[in-house]
């Protein structure tokens, strides 16, 4: 696919999600496979700009191109100079949000709930292209059907966005109203994309191989964009792959490649929060990789509890390096039956 004036390497994209999405899980993902990856949602407020926790959203040291960054507001003029900032600070592509179901930022009239008022969302996207065009920089959006099923826009928005120079759309295959319940529908994202000429990506409840290639091929959608699925599991992007290339299962990933993947993943992660905001937020992860893990009954929450107890990047490592090494010389494999589910796991000392 082509997006400005880069050629994406695939059509499998890691979707933006506040609070995970940050440059080290970017890095990451896109080491294992993803073709795209967008930031976490910064905010247009100028007086949040020079904030640390917009700064470090805002990091893109080491990552590679193309740096798309996705920004979020209710203010047209507010998000045109928000997109100038970012582009001044690496940004190649800028990404509108109006897909986030969040209440504390829906409350303020951002995210999904934009899709309510039509004529402020295209004139937001209006001032976003305007201050993107001199420089180049591809303005894409992200949205769901619409606020709720009674009101499903997003074909409208759509065709309008396109017309004052949208390049991409991204579609979640649900209402904001439904936030993360139910089941993702692809049926909108396939009339939308029979109707505009711009690329178009399919979003929700893509977590298998064989689900990416089933709203592939149902919804014509030019590419896919996964978000919860990758959590604790980035490795999903080059299984996909694989499946999509040759039809075939990629075998999963070993505990030893696990490992050094982990251990880079948490470097990376501590150089950008230092010691104590990175131990505290690295854990939510480390969480999220247990439970995608074939482990010994009871290893995960045994891991869970130890993890949270300590308070330094260095038992931390040494917590996430010995258990793996322990996980592996029990020889778990991948896909086989788990051990007598009453047996509680035991970590060494």
């Amino acid at each position: 696919m082509q997006l400005g004036a880069f050629t994406l390497p695939n059509a499998l994209f890691a979707a933006p999600m506040a609070g995970v999405t940050d440059r080290p899980f970017r890095k990451l993902c896109k080491r294992l496979g993803a073709g795209y990856a967008v930031s976490e949602m910064v905010t247009s407020r100028p007086d949040l700009q020079d904030s640390l926790k917009t700064s470090r959203r805002a990091n893109h040291e080491g990552e590679s191109d193309p740096i798309a960054v996705q920004i979020a507001g209710t203010d047209a003029a507010m998000m045109a100079d928000a997109a100038r900032y970012n582009i001044d600070r690496g940004a190649q592509i800028i990404d509108i949000n109006m897909g986030c179901p969040a209440k504390k930022v829906c409350n303020k009239w951002a995210g999904s709930a934009l899709m309510q008022d039509e004529a402020l969302a295209i004139e937001i996207v209006q001032a976003v292209v305007a201050a993107c065009e001199p420089h180049r920089v591809p303005v894409t959006l992200k949205m769901r059907t619409g606020w709720c099923a009674s009101g499903r826009n997003a074909p409208a928005l759509a065709l309008a966005a396109e017309s004052v120079g949208i390049q991409m759309l991204t579609v979640h295959g649900r209402t904001r109203e439904q936030g993360y319940k139910g089941q993702a529908e692809h049926d909108t994202v396939a009339h939308i994309k029979s109707r505009v000429r711009i690329p178009v990506v399919a979003n929700g409840d893509i977590d298998t191989p064989q689900k990416a290639q089933e709203v592939l091929r149902r919804t014509g959608a030019d590419a896919i964009m996964i978000g919860r699925a990758a959590q604790g599991r980035p490795w999903i992007f080059r299984e996909i792959a694989h499946f999509l290339a040759t039809g075939e299962e990629l075998p999963p990933p070993d505990l030893a490649e696990v490992r050094t993947w982990l251990l880079e993943h948490l470097e990376d992660h501590y150089a950008l929060y230092g010691e104590f905001t990175g131990v505290r937020s690295a854990r939510k992860h480390l969480g999220w990789y247990a439970r995608a893990l074939p482990l010994p009954p009871g290893a995960a929450a045994v891991f869970r509890d130890r993890i949270n107890e300590l308070t330094s990047c260095e038992a931390q490592l040494r917590c996430v390096s010995e258990s793996l090494d322990e996980w592996r010389d029990a020889q778990v494999t991948w896909g086989a039956e788990h051990a007598d589910s009453d047996t509680p796991w035991k970590m060494a000392a």
